[in-house]
């Protein structure tokens, strides 16, 4: 399953370069400039992916500032004032998120992929070293809990590519995120 965008927009270049382009009618010339175009804008998606995080905390960081600097400027009449406090407000939210948003998001991936590979060298080695039966039975269930559960996300994460069966006995992709109480 592919749930990573970066893997998945390859995938996409892929199919429409080698598959949909070449079978595209060539006297069909809006259809090879609109499938030129979408194939253009996958490519720059995918290159700008991994910058989407940091373009975003800039924004906002300059957002901020600006908030800061316009609320300690401006004056005026009463719905003047009324907007400048919610305006200090908002860039007192701002800069919230702007400390919680400290991690770099590819710092995040890389820790996920480090913490696989070695909760999976500990697995490989629990059984190898030959431990307690106790010990493999604690291991192996907590792996299959693991899987399990990861499995469901990833299958709500591709819901919307129409393969299950049944997507209205998969819970929603917010509450297994923890998401759905945040947003709604």
């Amino acid at each position: 399953m592919m749930v990573r965008p970066d893997t998945q927009l390859r995938t996409i270049i892929r199919a429409m370069t080698e598959v949909v382009l070449p079978a595209v009618d060539p006297a069909n010339q809006m259809a090879q400039e609109q499938a030129r175009v979408v194939v253009g804008t996958l490519l720059l998606m995918a290159e700008r992916l991994p910058l989407q995080f940091q373009f975003d905390r800039d924004e906002l960081q300059r957002l901020t500032d600006f908030a800061e600097q316009l609320a300690g400027v401006a004056s005026g009449g009463p719905r003047t004032s009324d907007l400048i406090i919610r305006l200090a407000a908002d860039a007192r939210a701002g800069r919230d998120v702007l400390e919680r948003a400290k991690a770099d998001p590819a710092e995040l991936v890389d820790t996920v992929r480090q913490l696989r590979a070695v909760a999976g060298a500990v697995v490989d080695t629990v059984f190898a070293d030959d431990a307690a039966a106790s010990c493999r039975d604690a291991v192996w269930h907590a792996v299959l809990t693991m899987s399990r559960d990861q499995l469901l996300r990833e299958r709500a994460w591709v819901l919307p590519q129409g393969f299950e069966q049944d997507p209205s006995s998969l819970p929603s992709l917010d509450s297994l995120l923890g998401t759905a109480a945040a947003t709604g």
